[in-house]
């Protein structure tokens, strides 16, 4: 096989890491069981960089592979050092974690993730990288047309709508992997990424200050391996989802999202109260002998709870409260 020729101005692996002069691109690839891929994914990406004449360094974090997709990588390593780095975890930690730990060690000025399944297309990097030149921080791909089953289809297409109702951020693909970042976005200390919030990162940018885009982008249907995407993703999905939801929103004044509710919780529990009491004297109706007595006094006793929850995190937000988490400085001039 023909060795796929790669730019002569990366750095060598060699160097020490703090002496090492930053490159123009880092491209972060999670795999699992991506044996028959990666090579494939990597010979694209430095055909497709090379022309464009940018330095680069790709990161395959390798989350629990049970095949020999880590051994495939060692080879790439040995015939590009330098330029191939490689991230083993000792299980499959999801993908969240393993952009955590490719962000976390790369060097590119603009750093790209994709998937390694080949469904993402590497010739589509230049129009990333043009729309990033117009004055974006992080351009995120819609695939378009979707090559995939309806069991993938229908259940993102759900997603994507309760995310660009509930959050403002309107994508059409929030789940897509293939995006790219201005390093300062990436930097960003407050940008806090755990759990699988992975495929909220432009919700989280937005609420930031920093100005997000999306482009259509082609999509290749899977050539080997299987969908890693199912019912139970999409059921943490929509959990993730209220839970940023409330970090972008009510973070800083929790008491804003509990106090109303506690208040018409409350107001509610005492309106049905007051009717049961008027239905006792009106129609005669024993007070004990109503089931809306007890559904009126645990309503106003979840609106205390909630009430109390509010002041309870008002109390947290307080005692935790960073002056420099307040705000993000684009740039500032003396």
């Amino acid at each position: 096989m023909q060795q796929t020729q790669v730019p002569m101005n990366v750095p060598a692996e060699a160097a020490p890491e703090e002496a090492t002069p930053a490159i123009d691109l880092t491209i972060v690839v999670p795999v699992k069981d991506e044996q028959k891929s990666v090579r494939i994914l990597f010979d694209k990406l430095a055909e497709q960089i090379g022309q464009l004449g940018k330095s680069f360094e790709v990161i395959f974090i390798d989350d629990g592979s049970v095949d020999n997709t880590f051994e495939e990588l060692k080879k790439l390593r040995l015939e590009h050092p330098g330029v191939v780095r490689i991230v083993q975890f000792r299980r499959n930690f999801s993908k969240t974690p393993a952009l955590v730990a490719g962000f976390s060690r790369s060097r590119g000025q603009v750093i790209f993730t994709m998937d390694g399944d080949l469904q993402d297309d590497p010739e589509e990097i230049p129009r990333y990288l043009a729309k990033l030149d117009e004055g974006y921080d992080l351009v995120t791909g819609w695939k378009f047309p979707r090559l995939d089953p309806i069991s993938k289809t229908f259940p993102s297409r759900i997603f994507n709508w309760l995310v660009s109702t509930m959050t403002g951020v309107h994508l059409h693909d929030i789940n897509n992997g293939f995006k790219a970042y201005r390093r300062e976005l990436v930097e960003d200390p407050h940008l806090k990424l755990y759990g699988e919030f992975h495929r909220f990162v432009p919700v989280m940018a937005h609420w930031r200050g920093f100005k997000v885009a999306e482009i259509k982008v082609r999509h290749h249907p899977r050539k080997f391996g299987a969908s890693k995407y199912g019912f139970r993703r999409f059921a943490r999905g929509l959990i993730d989802l209220l839970n940023v939801l409330f970090l972008t929103s009510f973070v800083r004044t929790p008491l804003r999202l509990f106090g109303p509710l506690g208040f018409f919780t409350l107001f509610l529990g005492i309106i049905i109260d007051i009717f049961v009491v008027i239905r006792k004297f009106t129609l005669n109706q024993p007070i004990h002998d109503q089931p809306l007595l007890f559904v009126g006094i645990l309503l106003m006793i979840f609106g205390v709870q909630f009430i109390l929850t509010g002041l309870q995190s008002e109390m947290i937000r307080y005692y935790a409260f960073r002056p420099d988490e307040e705000y993000s400085i684009k740039q500032e001039l003396n």
